[in-house]
């Protein structure tokens, strides 16, 4: 399947599943871990109705897999199981680049240059 598109949704789901919010520590547990819904939807504001097609699409482009927690840790802590999303290797190789050409083509259409990138002064 062809690589997802990079609307503004995308790009906060695929922030956060990279873990570009927290320290080395949180962004290594979330590389390794993923995050359940409930954590994903919190941390990029999207409901539910949005959040959950758009992961469907990145699994379905192999960027994302989705797995279920065991039972005994839901169990332990007595609720039900969650539904964890982390990146699959190939989303990990692929998310930054597609991030930064999305931020690279915004900012051309706004006219602002950033040092480094296409049309930017170096």
């Amino acid at each position: 399947m062809a690589d997802p598109k990079m609307t503004s949704h995308t790009q906060k789901v695929l922030r956060a599943l990279l873990g570009r919010e927290g320290d080395a520590e949180r962004r290594s547990a979330i590389l390794t871990e993923g995050l359940y819904g409930l954590e994903l939807s919190r941390m990029t504001d999207l409901p539910n109705g949005t959040l959950f097609p758009l992961l469907e699409r990145l699994r379905q482009a192999g960027w994302v897999e989705r797995y279920w927690e065991q039972d005994d840790i839901a169990e332990a802590e007595g609720r039900p199981r969650r539904r964890f999303y982390r990146l699959t290797p190939k989303g990990a190789e692929r998310a930054p680049h597609a991030l930064a050409e999305a931020a690279a083509s915004a900012a051309a259409r706004t006219g602002i240059a950033r040092p480094g990138l296409a049309g930017g002064n170096a």
